[in-house]
């Protein structure tokens, strides 16, 4: 059995080994999705080059590039929620369930609705920009 305070013994103090410590498992969770997650991969392929080109169209103002950007973010977001609701579903056990299924099925979905906004977004900008 588990040690009853591994959770006390985790808990952050706060200050500035809290954020400095957050910072390191942003970095490392960024890493194992570029490692690990094929998906997530994929999607840096597509995210970095429109991300860059958010900034760089002209005459598309801040606030259009700021929404156009923060769609891309959105994908990573949900891609980055649903490999850790696979890779905790899959840590607590690798047999067939339906409520597993359905986990990573809604973690799925959520990564396609991110992807709907951000593609719905794009279009709505450029299309009002060349309209």
């Amino acid at each position: 059995m588990s040690d009853p305070r591994y959770g006390e013994t985790m808990k952050s103090k706060g200050g500035l080994g809290r954020l400095v410590n957050a910072l390191k498992y942003t970095w490392q969770g960024l890493l194992a999705a570029a490692r690990h997650e094929e998906a997530f991969r994929q999607e840096l392929v597509v995210v970095v080059p429109l991300a860059v080109s958010a900034w760089l169209l002209p005459g598309i103002p801040l606030l259009e590039r700021a929404l156009l950007f923060g769609t891309l973010l959105l994908i990573l977001i949900a891609e980055l929620l649903n490999s850790a609701i696979e890779a905790n579903t899959d840590h607590i056990s690798l047999e067939r369930h339906p409520l597993a299924k359905r986990a990573k099925d809604m973690g799925s979905a959520a990564v396609f609705l991110a992807i709907l906004i951000a593609a719905a977004t794009w279009a709505a900008v450029i299309w009002t920009r060349l309209a």
